[in-house]
């Protein structure tokens, strides 16, 4: 069977790439001008720009949600207000005015089978847990569906120390299980170019800054500095500030010889795009827009799961229905 899916805060198109094998994309949405250049490039169609506003009842019918989100803090003033003035409030009121309000808002109007949502992993955490904590009401009590939750790392797939937190939910009380991402994953140099320009390399004065920063920070027991990387191993987290100085991933080159930034394309393939995604903007755009994106192997992995959940129909008995509330308030 094929699915219809639509591709919220899209980025460049790294969920989209994952589900693609299973359907069709009929609806994307992302606000970032030069993400929409790569995405178009890449997908021949130009997705809609702020989701805010964007008419519920106007988005497709489809299948899969799915959603890359920033992170917001939702407030709760006003909850005992409304409720001493005897008015009905759903903690979807909580949300408004934030992004996670809009992706609620079109679950609540399309019905969707199934959805998928990605986030930083300090979600759980963020604003003292009130955030994953509305979030999660929202999508099991208000908006009736089964969730799971959890922290993978892309580590296993992709040379890159990179822990992220999807949400999943399936309309019907679908039995899922997160996918295992093996333990060990290729190294550094397997997705390395083989001749890189120079301009890539960091000027004597910029190393010699990064130098004594953290050597500055050292000094004070801080752990704060550039990340020379080790070519055997996986990187630390690719950001969208990588564009800066390329600090956090600074790949050495032998003695004599400055550190370089990674390129764009290894940016790609760090993120575990194909060689075939088209990189059109500067490498200012390209480097924001990767750090911004998702793990793709990681992403693929769920999906496959999801469809499998999907397509097995198998439903959750009371017992599994407890152990998985209980790990998600985790």
């Amino acid at each position: 069977m094929l699915y219809k899916f639509i591709d919220l805060f899209a980025g460049i198109g790294g969920i989209r790439l994952a589900f693609q094998p299973y359907g069709t994309c009929v609806f994307s949405c992302e606000w970032d001008v030069k993400a929409q250049e790569t995405y178009e490039a890449n997908f021949h169609e130009k997705p809609v720009g702020d989701i805010r506003s964007v008419d519920e009842k106007e988005v497709p019918d489809h299948d899969i949600l799915l959603a890359g989100f920033p992170c917001q803090p939702f407030s709760i003033a006003g909850v005992s207000k409304k409720k001493s003035l005897g008015r009905e409030h759903g903690f979807l009121d909580d949300t408004q005015g934030t992004l996670f309000f809009d992706i609620a808002r079109i679950i609540k109007e399309k019905q969707p089978e199934a959805f998928l949502l990605e986030n930083v992993k300090n979600l759980r955490s963020h604003d003292k847990g009130n955030t994953f904590k509305v979030i999660k009401k929202v999508l099991e009590e208000e908006l009736g569906y089964t969730v799971y939750a959890d922290v993978l790392n892309a580590k296993g797939l992709v040379p890159q120390n990179r822990d992220r937190i999807y949400i999943v939910g399936f309309k019907k009380k679908l039995k899922f299980d997160f996918p295992e991402i093996p333990k060990v994953g290729p190294p550094l140099r397997d997705i390395l170019e083989n001749d890189v320009d120079n301009k890539y390399t960091l000027s004597d004065k910029l190393w010699k800054y990064l130098q004594e920063y953290k050597e500055k920070h050292s000094k004070k027991g801080n752990g704060f500095g550039f990340g020379l990387a080790d070519l055997n191993s996986y990187t630390r987290t690719l950001s969208a500030r990588y564009y800066k100085d390329g600090s956090e991933i600074l790949i050495p080159q032998g003695e004599g010889k400055n550190p370089r930034r990674l390129t764009p394309r290894e940016c790609a393939r760090l993120q575990g795009f194909p060689e075939t995604f088209k990189i059109v903007v500067s490498n200012t755009a390209a480097y924001k827009q990767f750090g911004n994106s998702v793990a793709v192997p990681v992403v693929s992995l769920i999906a496959e799961k999801m469809i499998h959940s999907i397509e097995n129909n198998q439903l959750i008995t009371q017992d599994i229905k407890e152990e998985r509330s209980e790990y998600v308030n985790t």
